[in-house]
């Protein structure tokens, strides 16, 4: 009975039998296979978690190949979460790990594997501490200043690396990928091999059923096996750029009219370890829908639709900003309007907000820039992303909005401001600003799929679990190619945590296959 249980739990297949992903390529014949290469640890994907794995594991004196497909190394985010890491402790941050767990439960629908969120609390600042002792003192940290708000806080846990400037340790200045050059600097220093331009295709098992290695088609077009004594390790990312993967996991993730310029996160790795009988996470995976498009920018003041009403409290989350414009009439784009004292209103509430889309992004002990924000939104103008007016009836026709609804929806805002009472939305009384000083700007934004949250079902030694409830032997996932951490909704409660994550399986990762 216990395994019965056990099985519909993660026998999660799925139910929909016709898409291309669920069949499995054909093998190579082995006459067409070049050669056979054997390693301790093969890792497949060459991005932060793939990076990252390699590099522990190399340092801990494991013998790695990396493959990856991309010519060039990719990397997208540009921040780096971990929970009380020292950088915070020199600032007197601190954040509460029950609280937050408890939160992202909320957050995820308590559908996720607790373990791996406490495996990411945990060994999240040990990670980065590593990654910051690699660069050596080449590095300028900052810590992310959160969102603050009654309806949606954020935790200050987010890490911005910056390369100093007189260093020239490294090409990148910043963010995601001077964290990549970092850790691929350290993997090959390690004695690691990193081939790119070579695609892992699928996997292959003994007799006993343990995955031994993969079959990948290299750079110079020829196949080969490439065996793994100890481990497999998936770390392919997302599967964003797999319509059909979308449609089966993440159908939220379809409907975004545009998608961040990043190509080849099509789900190789929970592909691979589909057909290698992994069970993977039941639907709906979390997306990151940032509204970072048109305008990178929202604020907290009014958000009007496409057709001139307002339709949310501006008071939250970019993800959830994303959500709300989808779900209107239109819903590709939406609108923030405000007028001639945005940057006197937004100077007097600098302090109280932080948070992504909200204010610029900001570490803790900056002030308001305040020319950067006007040269921004002048850009924007310039771009057409923006508009300026001198009368609503005016912007109203910048916006190709019907200037009849918006001119009752600033009455209506004004007069709440008046009031001090949001009594339409529930927006918190700091944050109502009247539109009623020319000139008038109208701020153009709306959702961008980034990434796709799931993968297949690990355990807490991230190996990866298999539809019959058992573990699949030799074979392990990280990254986003592993399921179990996420559900429902990207938690932006601590931004830049699938980087993180990424850091804290790599330590698990090297411990336990060290111990093998």
């Amino acid at each position: 009975m216990q395994q019965e249980l056990e099985m519909k739990f993660y026998s999660n297949r799925s139910k929909h039998k016709g898409y291309s992903w669920e069949t499995p390529p054909e093998p190579i014949p082995d006459s067409d296979i070049a050669e056979t290469v054997t390693s301790e640890v093969v890792v497949l994907g060459g991005g932060i978690s793939g990076l990252a794995a390699s590099a522990r594991c190399a340092y801990r004196g494991l013998k790695v190949i990396t493959l990856d497909k991309n010519e060039k190394l990719q990397a997208l985010a540009g921040q780096i979460a971990a929970v009380n890491s020292r950088v915070m402790a020199e600032k007197g941050i601190s954040i509460d790990k029950k609280q937050l767990a408890a939160d992202w439960l909320k957050m995820s629908g308590s559908r996720i594997q607790e373990e791996l969120l406490w495996l990411f609390l945990d060994r999240s600042a040990e990670g980065f501490h590593w990654l910051l002792d690699l660069a050596g003192d080449c590095l300028e940290v900052g810590v992310y200043e959160a969102y603050k708000g009654p309806m949606f806080s954020e935790y200050p846990g987010t890490h911005h690396i910056f390369q100093k400037r007189d260093s020239k340790k490294y090409k990148n200045w910043g963010g995601g990928t001077l964290a990549c050059e970092i850790l691929e600097t350290a993997f090959i220093e390690f004695g690691g091999t990193l081939l790119r331009g070579t695609a892992g295709l699928y996997l292959e098992k003994n007799a006993e059923g343990r995955v031994t290695g993969c079959v990948a088609k290299c750079a110079d077009g020829l196949y080969r096996r490439y065996c793994g004594t100890k481990a497999v390790v998936l770390a392919t990312g997302d599967c964003s750029d797999d319509p059909e993967m979308l449609e089966a996991f993440c159908p939220i993730g379809t409907r975004p009219p545009t998608q961040f310029k990043r190509k080849g996160n099509t789900g190789d790795g929970q592909k691979m370890a589909y057909w290698a009988g992994a069970a993977l996470d039941n639907p709906e995976w979390a997306a990151t829908l940032h509204a970072l498009g048109y305008c990178g920018y929202q604020g907290f003041f009014l958000h009007v639709n496409r057709l001139g009403k307002r339709f949310m409290n501006e008071d939250t989350w970019m993800q959830a900003k994303s959500v709300r414009c989808r779900m209107q009439p239109g819903g590709d784009f939406a609108y923030t309007v405000m007028d001639s004292k945005y940057l006197d209103e937004m100077a007097d509430r600098f302090s109280e907000l932080g948070g992504q889309g909200m204010m610029p992004l900001s570490v803790v002990g900056d002030s308001f820039n305040r020319q950067q924000m006007e040269d921004t939104v002048n850009r924007y103008i310039e771009q057409g992303t923006a508009f300026r007016a001198d009368t609503l009836e005016e912007l109203a026709e910048k916006m190709e909005v019907p200037y009849d609804n918006l001119k009752a929806t600033v009455d209506r805002y004004n007069a709440i401001v008046a009031s001090g009472d949001d009594t339409d939305f529930g927006k918190r009384s700091r944050l109502l600003t009247s539109v009623e000083k020319a000139p008038y700007y109208a701020l153009k934004w709306g959702p961008v799929l980034l990434d796709v949250f799931g993968g297949a079902q690990v355990d807490k030694t991230l190996n990866v679990i298999g539809a019959d409830s058992k573990n699949i032997p030799g074979l392990y996932a990280v990254g986003n190619a592993a399921g179990g951490m996420y559900a429902v909704d990207y938690p932006l409660l601590l931004n830049g945590n699938s980087y993180g994550r990424a850091l804290a399986y790599a330590m698990q990762l090297g411990d336990v296959l060290s111990a093998l």
